[in-house]
């Protein structure tokens, strides 16, 4: 069954209900492979995958660098959604300072992440975090500008209030808004971000709908985590917090099994029933079929029900970044 396609918003837009997001592509997540990371972009074209989610902030450029080579012969068939602001890059690609929403400098970042991919339009373009020494209002009608031009097609924003997504999308209208999402980070639930994005008709993305892969089950202990992989930094894997997680992540175990699935699909699917666009991130073609395979599984309100309660808002124990993420992060 081909994966099937739903609109992201009201403006326009229609991708995949689950895309691939590219953070680990080249950095982040143990060790770079290029080859198999082509190889897998290409395996999710052929699956039916569109929608291919990169930032400039993902291996400072390389990733949009990656991805642009990868989709180059297949253009046609892709939405590339990309995003910028999340941090100030120099014209070397090297991090020089935090999140800039300055509009000379948002201008600037999205002309050179058009030239990293190797396009002359973004489909879909996120302010990737709210600036607050900027109003977003500024911000948003910088990138709203290429809108106009034709170099960005849609616009969305990343990891913002609902207040901020109300005053973008009253700038210049929105499509989509990006937030961790997953049966282990639901705080969009209480904080009023996705009731927005439902009030306004936008369209929702949840990033790391996998738990940054601690739903799979794979990872029991840090011997599981690769050396340089940022996730030897992450709260919710430190002492104290680990083993309260697992016994989560053993609940979900028990469900999938009952119900005949894989944990990785069990929360995938529990996200795309929630109505949203789902993008997991992979390197490897043996977890991007696994993952795609989950948008075909219909889970029965019972068992929504049951997840819901076996993993309530707040249930996991640990911040979703450091401390100095989090303070990226509006609430």
């Amino acid at each position: 069954m081909a994966l099937r396609t739903h609109t992201i918003g009201n403006q326009g837009l229609t991708a995949s209900v689950e895309g691939l997001g590219t953070f680990g592509l080249t950095a982040a997540y143990g060790t770079r492979d290029d080859a198999e990371s082509t190889a897998t972009i290409h395996r999710a074209l052929d699956l039916g995958v569109t929608m291919f989610d990169t930032a400039d902030f993902y291996g400072y450029g390389e990733a949009e660098r990656l991805l642009g080579r990868a989709l180059a012969s297949r253009r046609a068939e892709t939405v590339i959604a990309t995003k910028v602001g999340g941090g100030t890059f120099d014209d070397q690609d090297r991090l020089v300072g935090p999140a800039n929403g300055q509009p000379a400098y948002l201008r600037v970042a999205v002309e050179r992440s058009l030239r990293r991919l190797g396009v002359d339009r973004i489909d879909l373009l996120y302010l990737h975090r709210v600036d607050p020494a900027v109003p977003v209002e500024e911000s948003i009608g910088a990138l709203g500008e290429f809108v106009t031009a034709g170099t960005v097609g849609y616009l969305g924003i990343s990891e913002a209030s609902a207040r901020s997504i109300r005053r973008a999308h009253a700038t210049a209208p929105l499509s989509a808004v990006q937030t961790e999402y997953s049966l282990f980070s639901r705080d969009v639930e209480a904080n009023g971000v996705l009731a927005a994005t439902r009030e306004l008709g936008l369209g929702f993305v949840a990033y790391s709908p996998l738990g940054r892969g601690f739903l799979t089950g794979t990872i029991r202990s840090m011997d599981d985590v690769p050396e340089g992989d940022f996730r030897r930094t992450w709260p919710r894997l430190a002492d104290g917090n680990i083993d309260r997680n697992l016994v989560l992540v053993d609940r979900i175990r028990a469900v999938a099994d009952r119900v005949g699935v894989t944990p990785a699909q069990l929360a995938l699917a529990w996200v795309l029933e929630r109505g949203g666009t789902a993008i997991p991130g992979t390197k490897h073609r043996t977890y991007l079929e696994e993952n795609v395979a989950a948008a075909a599984i219909e889970l029965t309100p019972a068992v929504m029900a049951e997840l819901g309660v076996i993993l309530p808002v707040g249930a996991a124990a640990g911040a979703r970044y450091t401390p100095e993420a989090m303070a990226a992060i509006e609430e």
